[in-house]
């Protein structure tokens, strides 16, 4: 039986702590769909077709990684897409309790889904998607922070 996992998130941008965690992920999984969140009460400074696409640009030579969407549950969407498996990236010890608590509630949800949890490498734990957020509506050149195949200028809306 193949193994797939979803990755959820908002992305809003796509940093290459979450690219990072997609590849180390592909050693466990078969296949992996990184699916971005629509939360209507969510404002977000990319639209969901722009971090799809953004995400897409990554993984374009990687077949087992699909992109998507999806509101509602996670555990929902896992169920309907035969996902057993939920992959999440963890960066510090409060990341561990956020996400400890949502795979609480997730189990207890849909029993048959499993939390699966990758430490992000030391080099990307400071990489947070609201701070470099931040340093692109500033201006700033966040292109380190950001996967190689995507220009910059795509973050900053200047191409497309």
């Amino acid at each position: 039986m193949k193994k797939v996992a979803v990755f959820p998130g908002s992305f809003d941008p796509f940093t290459i702590g979450h690219e990072g965690i997609v590849r180390r992920g592909l050693s466990v999984f078969d296949e992996i769909i990184v699916s971005v969140g629509a939360n209507p009460l969510k404002k977000n400074y990319y639209s969901l077709d722009t971090r799809k696409a953004m995400i897409s640009k990554v993984f374009k030579n990687e077949p087992r990684v699909k992109i998507d969407h999806y509101e509602g549950l996670t555990v929902d969407y896992c169920k309907r897409h035969g996902a057993k498996y939920i992959l999440r990236g963890l960066r510090t010890a409060a990341d561990f309790e956020f996400e400890r608590a949502i795979a609480q509630v997730n189990k207890a949800l849909e029993s048959e889904i499993e939390s699966v949890f990758l430490l992000t490498v030391p080099e990307h734990a400071h990489i947070n998607s609201t701070i470099i957020r931040d340093i692109i509506r500033s201006g700033g050149d966040a292109s380190r922070f950001l996967p190689d195949s995507i220009d910059i200028k795509y973050y900053r809306g200047e191409e497309t």
